[in-house]
């Protein structure tokens, strides 16, 4: 049987809180680049998200537009008829978040007569349409990397042609609105980008209009999509 010198045991119980420690200290050491290494790249991360915030609502205009759907009563005593839309607007940007846009909307449908008019087989289902040319503030309360809500809410009048496709019988016979140039309407709505890169987006809008042919107030919901480009740049 082998005997260890005690010393050499001894030596060994010496050594062994020096290797703890330089262990310690190693293992500190990469645990502190480790962490200095995830805080470098969470912080270049944030500034690379920021740079792209503001290179995209830093743009001075915004011209969008594209298609969408509206409910709309054609009469006083008429059910709702769906309609297609179309929009295009300019937003002019004072900073940031404020902006002023002008609007132009177009729908077209279809009313529906009531059966028991009397020409309503003779004209069946008429075609008609609104033309609404809007103006007001827009602001944007949520800036995103990826996303922007905004607000509208926006004034003017509107155009309403309810006789052009009815066979020469007057609007008034048919239960419809009169025809008419001008008329006050109004509309306030929500928006949702999805930005595809600084300068274009997706946009997605509710909204409610509301007209007044006839002299009578029409509560129309609906909704539009389409596309936003942006240029320019804010001083």
């Amino acid at each position: 049987m082998i005997f260890r010198s005690p010393s050499r045991f001894v030596r060994s119980i010496q050594l062994l809180p020096a290797l703890l420690l330089v262990a310690a200290f190693a293992s500190s050491s990469a645990l502190a680049q480790n962490t200095s290494r995830t805080i470098q790249t969470n912080a270049n991360r944030k500034a690379r998200i920021a740079r792209q915030i503001a290179d995209t609502y830093t743009h001075r205009w915004e011209v969008a537009g594209g298609g969408g759907y509206l409910r709309f009563r054609s009469g006083q005593f008429n059910q709702k008829n769906s309609e297609i839309a179309f929009w295009m607007n300019t937003t002019y940007y004072f900073n940031r978040n404020l902006g002023l846009t002008g609007e132009l909307r177009g729908a077209y449908g279809n009313a529906k007569i009531e059966n028991l008019n009397r020409f309503a087989t003779q004209v069946g289902r008429p075609q008609i349409s609104e033309y609404p040319f809007l103006v007001g503030p827009t602001y944007r309360f949520r800036l995103r990397q990826k996303t922007a809500l905004s607000g509208f809410v926006l004034g003017g009048t509107a155009i309403g042609k309810f006789d052009g496709d009815s066979k020469g019988i007057s609007a008034a016979n048919l239960g419809l609105w009169p025809s008419t140039s001008a008329r006050p309407a109004f509309s306030i709505g929500g928006s949702l980008d999805l930005n595809l890169y600084p300068n274009l987006a997706f946009r997605i809008t509710p909204s409610y209009t509301a007209t007044t042919f006839g002299g009578s107030l029409q509560n129309n919901a609906g909704f539009e999509m389409g596309v936003v480009y942006r240029f320019g740049r804010q001083k």
